[in-house]
């Protein structure tokens, strides 16, 4: 499903055992969970492999609403049996079409502890590889209703790679209202936003502190870990931990909540570092009581009493012990506080020791820090300078020319600072439709968009030549991108609503739909929408071009009377119907002369399918065969196609004359036709299929 709050997360792994996580009770997830337990969790009951009986997927205890499980089962395991390569590639397919994120159970702990709500802005600040990051963008889309929340999500991580794995999850997710930045979190940039007309600094509601660490917690599943690991780790990490974690609560706004976590049990990592916070704080932060929070979690209370130790087994309990030519490596602030009431003032078993034992999972830290008032030295909070005086201060190398430009035109470019050098791509600058824009007005008029349309909100790539995808962001990140284009390096944002089809001007709109932000487009479309009934779903979905007389009397006469071009299928279910599918659909499609067609990705339709009872299973190796073969010819005859066109234009150029090709109506399932799925994803967008399920 594409759209964030009907998100379903199933966590896999061999050792230790990992679960299924469902985000929120919303029709999708039901549906999906629904999916999973009748049929899937059915098929295992009593089923044996290799003489051993195996073990049925297990609700986590303390997860909210049974909306997530866990598996003991390994991948070998998964293989031996149909059955089991069935529930394998429900998984896998599920995973790439972003219904489903393997994760580990521990690691869902700390945004559930963020009590997120759909108006927070939220920070995170070292988000890569992005299982929690997709936890907490799942919350902001609580509200299905709601195509833009109020809130946010910065998605941060430094190193620049991980930060392209980080896109890669977020936009499984398909949401308006996540950036994905490129920092060192020990010094994130406080941001600006415009408030009435006003700039003010941008303090968070909530901010996740995943710091890195020794990961001495994930012994059982990392063995890496039992060959590398020394007492010198925590104490080289204990620095930059304090350092990411003071940054952190600069940053947070008064009454906001911050969750600091991490895989490891030592407390030179953990309750060092956050009694080292609590005391600097001087009262301005205290640690949340949550025990009352996620029951059925067993958990370990903070420790307040432990010893420092050198890699040589030397042993230290007060920092006076220790020898002036090892205080390089041992500091004070890795020490426990010898200060009884200090110590009973800081509550620090407040904190949270996840054991593995415990519930058969990774080891885990976890406290929450509420801040109560400004941090000692953030007293007078630090006044917004000018934009011109901000920018000399601040990037001394950047042209004040190139930014005059970028404010006056809505262009936010990359950084081009020298402090700002990292590695990594040079991105595209975010360039937002002026309000005049000719572009916009011809799409406006095809889709009959509502007057509340949120027309500035859209944005392209590109300064120069034609605009080949529109994206759109929320009001509160465009105020964010338009107020510190100079101050951040941001990697991605926004979800991707229009692509230019090459041939779509003769049909009186150059851009068709795109899947990824119907859910975000659709409360405000009010033309070329047709109503399609169940069977008609069905029909879209599993054959590749079917012709109107294949479809009901109803969506015919819908039909007739619409100019061809691209238009919106919407299923609404029957509640006189409970056996089929009790959940809305919308699907992006295109209508031609004699035909209608769904232009909706591989996975999705798979997962749709599945949906509606629809076998969707097939041998594994005979499809990777086949989509192989397949793949070559695709990538041939691309090679073949118009130099400097858009992929995707060259793609859906690609589909249409090999439709003109096949010259007669197919019959086939989806599910049988690899070329079929190479139609289905290309078209939607995504590139040639080269995933395997």
């Amino acid at each position: 499903v594409n759209f964030p709050c009907w998100k379903i997360a199933f966590l896999m792994g061999a050792w230790p055992p990992a679960g299924v996580r469902v985000p929120l009770p919303r029709s999708h997830a039901r549906e999906v969970l629904h999916c999973l337990k009748e049929k899937y969790f059915g098929e295992l009951r009593g089923l044996e492999v290799d003489g051993q009986k195996v073990e049925m997927p297990q609700p986590l205890s303390w997860y909210p609403e049974e909306l997530a499980w866990h598996t003991n089962l390994s991948r070998k395991i998964l293989r031996k049996s149909p059955q089991l390569e069935k529930f394998h590639q429900f998984l896998v397919s599920e995973t790439e079409c972003g219904n489903i994120s393997r994760q580990e159970a521990v690691s869902m702990i700390p945004p559930l502890l963020l009590n997120v709500d759909p108006h927070h802005k939220i920070l995170d600040m070292c988000a890569a590889p992005g299982s929690k990051t997709a936890q907490l963008i799942e919350m902001l889309h609580a509200d299905m209703n709601v195509p833009f929340p109020k809130g946010f999500v910065i998605a941060n991580d430094v190193d620049n790679k991980r930060c392209y794995l980080l896109v890669h999850q977020a936009k499984r997710l398909n949401s308006p209202c996540i950036m994905v930045v490129n920092h060192d979190a020990s010094s994130i940039p406080n941001l600006q936003i415009d408030v009435d007309g006003r700039k003010e600094v941008l303090f968070y509601d909530r901010i996740l502190c995943d710091v890195p660490c020794s990961g001495d917690g994930t012994m059982r599943k990392n063995i890496d870990v039992w060959k590398k690991w020394t007492t010198q780790n925590s104490l080289q990490l204990h620095g930059l931990q304090l350092r990411i974690a003071t940054r952190g609560v600069e940053q947070l706004a008064e009454g906001g909540r911050m969750v600091y976590s991490t895989c490891s049990l030592n407390p030179i990592e953990n309750e060092a570092v956050i009694a080292s916070l609590l005391e600097k704080s001087q009262g301005a932060l205290e640690l949340a009581d949550v025990s009352s929070e996620l029951p059925g979690l067993k958990r370990m209370p903070g420790i307040t009493k432990w010893k420092v130790m050198l890699k040589d087994g030397q042993w230290f309990e007060e920092w006076k012990d220790v020898p002036s030519n090892r205080q390089t490596q041992i500091r004070p602030t890795m020490f426990p506080v010898k200060d009884e009431e200090k110590l009973k003032a800081m509550n620090l078993e407040r904190c949270l020791r996840i054991l593995p034992h415990h519930q058969n999972t990774g080891g885990f830290f976890v406290a929450v820090l509420i801040k109560k008032s400004p941090m000692p030295w953030n007293k007078r909070q630090p006044k917004v300078t000018s934009f011109k005086r901000a920018t000399m201060l601040t990037f001394n190398n950047i042209s004040r020319f190139f930014l005059k430009q970028s404010k006056k035109e809505g262009v936010c470019g990359p950084p081009p600072s020298k402090k700002m050098k990292l590695f990594g791509f040079k991105e595209d600058p975010f360039v937002f439709l002026p309000e005049d824009d000719p572009l916009f007005l011809p799409i406006q008029k095809f889709y009959a968009l509502d007057p509340s349309f949120p027309k500035m909100n859209l944005l392209t790539r590109t300064q120069e030549g034609k605009k080949r995808q529109l994206y759109m962001v929320s009001k509160e990140l465009r105020n964010v991108l338009l107020n510190n284009s100079e101050k951040m390096k941001v990697i991605n944002t926004g979800i991707k609503v229009w692509s230019r089809n090459s041939d779509g001007e003769q049909f009186g709109c150059a851009f068709r739909l795109a899947q990824e932000g119907i859910y975000t487009l659709y409360p405000f479309i009010h033309a070329r929408i047709i109503n399609v009934c169940i069977e008609d779903v069905k029909i879209l979905l599993t054959q590749e071009n079917p012709f109107l007389s294949k479809f009901s009397s109803e969506t015919q006469k819908k039909v007739k009377d619409m100019a061809m071009g691209s238009i919106v299928l919407k299923y609404d279910p029957d509640p006189e119907k409970p056996d089929d599918l009790q959940c809305p659909i919308v699907l992006c499609g295109w209508q031609g002369k004699t035909s209608l067609r769904a232009f909706v990705p591989k996975n999705e339709r798979l997962h749709y399918l599945r949906m509606m009872g629809v076998e969707v299973f097939k041998a594994k190796r005979k499809e990777e065969e086949s989509e192989s073969k397949m793949e070559e010819e695709i990538q041939h005859r691309l090679a073949q196609t118009e130099e400097g066109m858009d992929v995707e234009d060259k793609e859906h150029d690609l589909v249409t004359k090999m439709e003109a090709e096949i010259g007669e109506e197919s019959t086939h399932s989806p599910v049988e036709t690899p070329y079929y799925w190479w139609v289905s994803v290309s078209v939607a967008g995504n590139g040639p299929c080269t995933s395997k399920i």
